[in-house]
């Protein structure tokens, strides 16, 4: 079944998620919860869907980049973005910790704040310590896009959007971000607007 996704201005998106004991994990509420998250995240679609995203005020997040996502995309911006498949897995509980200085600005969108991109700085690397969907401690160590796409979630289940974090005069709607191709040059765009 897949789940309403809610947009922007709805308060459960500006709430910090509730923490899941294991038991609730291993509950068939939560492992239902979970298989719909991912229906709603692959049907969107999307590499991320945070429980806020879909009404729920837990920390509770799934993640899947697919092959398919990616296909279209040219090796030398694959390599850019350090971007390449990442399998599906649920993190439950996060606790993100950054690696190093170094950082990347490229254009986010989100599924709650539908048709907008902007640029957004993030950390290259992280590290984030959580349970998985059946209540085990994992260590995650990533990198590049993927690294990304675990900080917007995680920030989803502390309440904050990516419009919190983006360079304001890049913010673009998506049929512009494609149709003027300002995400194909991140950098000299940020130069031109400053």
């Amino acid at each position: 079944m897949q789940l309403k996704i809610v947009q922007a201005g709805n308060p459960v998106l500006r709430k910090k998620g509730r923490v899941l004991n294991k038991e609730e994990i291993s509950s068939r509420l939560i492992q239902e919860l979970i298989e719909q998250m991912r229906e709603t995240m692959r049907e969107a679609p999307g590499v991320g869907l945070a429980a806020p995203q879909i009404g729920a005020s837990l920390q509770l997040a799934v993640i899947e980049d697919r092959a398919d996502y990616i296909s279209e995309i040219s090796a030398e911006k694959l390599a850019e973005l350090q971007r390449s498949t990442v399998p599906f897995h649920v993190i439950i509980n996060p606790k993100l910790s950054f690696l190093g200085d170094s950082t990347a600005q490229f254009f986010e969108g989100c599924l709650s704040v539908e048709g907008y991109q902007a640029v957004v700085e993030r950390a290259l690397k992280v590290r984030v310590e959580c349970l998985n969907e059946r209540g085990e401690a994992v260590t995650i160590n990533a990198q590049g896009w993927y690294g990304r796409i675990l900080q917007h979630e995680i920030d989803h289940l502390n309440g904050t959007l990516y419009v919190d974090r983006m360079k304001t005069r890049t913010l673009t709607t998506t049929e512009n971000a494609f149709r003027f191709g300002t995400n194909d040059n991140v950098q000299e765009l940020l130069a031109e607007l400053e």
